[in-house]
C-alpha cells in the first residue's frame, strides 16, 4: 500500500500535490462538518431552527399547502423524483450498461461500487441516528426511512457527482469540466431543496447528506485520479473513452 502510494505521490507536480492535499482536506471537512450537525442533531439543538425552516415554506393559515405558486408543488415533485432510489437506480443501470457495451469495465465497477456502497452507507446512517420524520406539517411526499441524513441528497450527491467525475476525466478542457462538474452539483442541490419543500426532511437532514455524498465523491474522484497514474490500462482506457472509436486520443494542450 505504501509503494503504490509513492508511485502514484511521486510524479506528481507542485500543482498536483496542492491539489490533492486540498481534495484530501475537502474530504476531512466533509467528514468533521457531518460529525459536527450529527453531534448537535442528536442533542436536538437544531431542532427549533430545522422546524422553523420546515413551517415557513407552508402558508400560516393552512399548513397543508406550500407557499409559491400552484406549478410549484407539481414541480418539486418531478425534480425530487430525480433523486429518487427508483430513478438513480435506473440511471445507474444505464449507464453500467452502457460502459459494458463499450467495454470500459474498470469504469463500470467505478460507478457500480459507488453507487452502491453510497447507498449501504446511508442505509447505516440513517438507521444508526433513527431520527424521526418533520411532524410539523403534513408531509406533500412519501417517505419509508428516517430522516437523518436526507437519502436523496446523500444518493444525488453521490450518483450524479460521481457521474460528473468520470465524465470530466473524458475532456482536458477546464470550461467542459466545470459544465459537467456544475450541472451535477446543480441536480443534487435542486433535490436536497424539494426535500425540505415538501416537509419531509428538515434543512439539517439535507445539509448532512450532502457533506457525506460530496465526501464519498470526492473520494471517488481521487481514487479514479490514483488508478490513472498507477494503470496503464485504465489511463488508456479513459483515453480511448475521450477519443472515441477510430479517433486519436485529445490533444491537453486543445
Amino acid at each position: 500500500m505504501r509503494r503504490r502510494l509513492g508511485e502514484w505521490i511521486a510524479p506528481l507536480t507542485g500543482s498536483e500535490r496542492l491539489r490533492l492535499w486540498g481534495l484530501l482536506a475537502a474530504i476531512a471537512a466533509c467528514c468533521l462538518g457531518f460529525a459536527m450537525l450529527a453531534d448537535e442533531v442528536v442533542e436536538r439543538e437544531t431542532q427549533s431552527f430545522d422546524e422553523t425552516v420546515v413551517r415557513s415554506l407552508r402558508r400560516t393559515d393552512d399548513p397543508r399547502i406550500p407557499v409559491g405558486p400552484k406549478w410549484l408543488l407539481a414541480a418539486a415533485r418531478d425534480v425530487t423524483s430525480l433523486g429518487s432510489g427508483t430513478v438513480l437506480a435506473l440511471i445507474t443501470v444505464g449507464v453500467c450498461g452502457f460502459l459494458v457495451l463499450i467495454r470500459r469495465f474498470r469504469s463500470l465497477l467505478l460507478v457500480a461500487g459507488s453507487t452502491a456502497g453510497g447507498a449501504l452507507v446511508n442505509s447505516l446512517l440513517k438507521h444508526f441516528f433513527a431520527r424521526p420524520r418533520p411532524s410539523v406539517v403534513p408531509h406533500l411526499a412519501e417517505v419509508f426511512a428516517p430522516s437523518f441524513p436526507s437519502g436523496h441528497a446523500m444518493l444525488s450527491a453521490i450518483v450524479y457527482l460521481t457521474l460528473g467525475t468520470l465524465l470530466s476525466q473524458l475532456t482536458e478542457r477546464r470550461r467542459l469540466k466545470a459544465y459537467v462538474l456544475g450541472m451535477a452539483v446543480l441536480l443534487s442541490f435542486l433535490v436536497g431543496l424539494t426535500r425540505v419543500y415538501l416537509g419531509v426532511h428538515y434543512l439539517t437532514d439535507i445539509l448532512g447528506g450532502w457533506m457525506v455524498g460530496l465526501a464519498w465523491a470526492l473520494l471517488t474522484g481521487l481514487l479514479v485520479s490514483g488508478a490513472k497514474r498507477t494503470s496503464p490500462a485504465l489511463r488508456d482506457e479513459v483515453r480511448k473513452g475521450a477519443s472515441g472509436p477510430g479517433e486519436p486520443p485529445p490533444d491537453p494542450a486543445a
